[in-house]
C-alpha cells in the first residue's frame, strides 16, 4: 500500500488539494503498477511561520 506524505505551506484552494491528490494517486498507481485503491495520500498543511528556509520563517520572509 503507497503512502505518499505531501508538505505544503497553507494556501490552497480545496479544489487544488482534490486535484493534487487525484494526480499523485494515479501517478503513482501507474509507476508502482498498483491498484489504485491500495494508495493513500496524505497532505500536511503548515502555516508559514512554522517552515524555515535560510534560518528564518516564510512568514518572516514574505514580509521582506
Amino acid at each position: 500500500m503507497p503512502l505518499i506524505q505531501i508538505n505544503l505551506l497553507e494556501g490552497r484552494s480545496p479544489e487544488q488539494k482534490e486535484k493534487l491528490i487525484y494526480d499523485v494517486s494515479h501517478t503513482v498507481a501507474n509507476i508502482l503498477e498498483a491498484p489504485i485503491e491500495t494508495v493513500r495520500v496524505m497532505i500536511n498543511e503548515m502555516a508559514p511561520e512554522h517552515w524555515g528556509i535560510a534560518g528564518e520563517s516564510v512568514k518572516k520572509r514574505q514580509i521582506k
